[in-house]
């Protein structure tokens, strides 16, 4: 049977070869990016803030912990941050796409990458909740981007994603285009706990796409803290490196 699917498998591969996400380049494998698009996006690594994820400019030694000077002098209400690679012009091509135009086959190649980025995360997490969609704005959308990925990783982590414990109760403008303290102030209270027993004392791995200033991952927290979250961190695909 295994050597009948690895034929089909084959004679598929010649009539419909996989391609870059991207660019749309004939790839080796399926879900994948050609060398050329690879080597352009900025991957980010542990090389930055444990708790911000912002990437330093300066080479630190393995083993050792760096809290950048924003979170030592205000310290965020999310404990943990881990980003896959910068938001920059070139990921937009990968951000956007899924984000706006559903290109929804694009979640099982970034999911991957979340899983492989943040594995320590995984591995303490008792669960996995995605930062979840006004009904209007899914409405519009047809799908909410952070829990397609949040699915997914949760078969690669093998830990439980929390669709419904998290509510976005508050219908929001967009956060585009808005300054940080913009942000904070459109964000807040729009989040709420279903059940709170679902989530008390648990360790939990937040998951979105983009992280810009930090509101709405900090204010899905700050919310999860409240109805008695033992700790939050967060996985997201891509993080606005050099925004204030």
């Amino acid at each position: 049977m295994k050597k009948i699917i690895k034929l089909i498998r084959f004679i598929f591969d010649i009539l419909l070869p996989p391609r870059c996400l991207i660019c749309g380049e004939i790839v080796y494998k399926e879900n994948g990016l050609c060398a050329k698009c690879f080597s352009k996006i900025n991957f980010l690594s542990n090389q930055s803030c444990p708790i911000c994820g912002r990437p330093y400019t300066f080479p630190i030694e393995d083993g050792n912990t760096l809290i950048c000077g924003k979170c030592l002098s205000k310290p965020p209400v999310l404990r943990g941050l881990k980003a896959v690679f910068a938001y920059d012009d070139f990921s937009k091509n990968l951000i956007l796409p899924f984000k706006h135009a559903d290109r929804t086959d694009l979640v099982p190649y970034l999911s991957k990458l979340m899983f492989k980025r943040g594995k320590e995360f995984f591995e303490e997490a008792d669960c996995i909740i995605p930062v979840p969609l006004h009904w209007k704005r899914k409405l519009k959308r047809k799908y909410n981007q952070a829990a397609l990925l949040a699915l997914n990783i949760e078969k690669l982590s093998q830990k439980p994603c929390l669709l419904s414990v998290l509510s976005r109760h508050r219908y929001l403008t967009s956060q585009k285009n808005k300054t940080r303290k913009e942000r904070l102030e459109n964000i807040k209270n729009a989040f709420k706990v279903k059940d709170a027993n679902l989530i008390k004392n648990k360790k939990i791995v937040l998951i979105d796409d983009v992280y810009t200033t930090g509101a709405t991952l900090n204010e899905c927290a700050r919310v999860l803290y409240k109805a008695g979250a033992k700790d939050v961190v967060a996985v997201v695909i891509a993080r606005v490196c050099y925004f204030e």
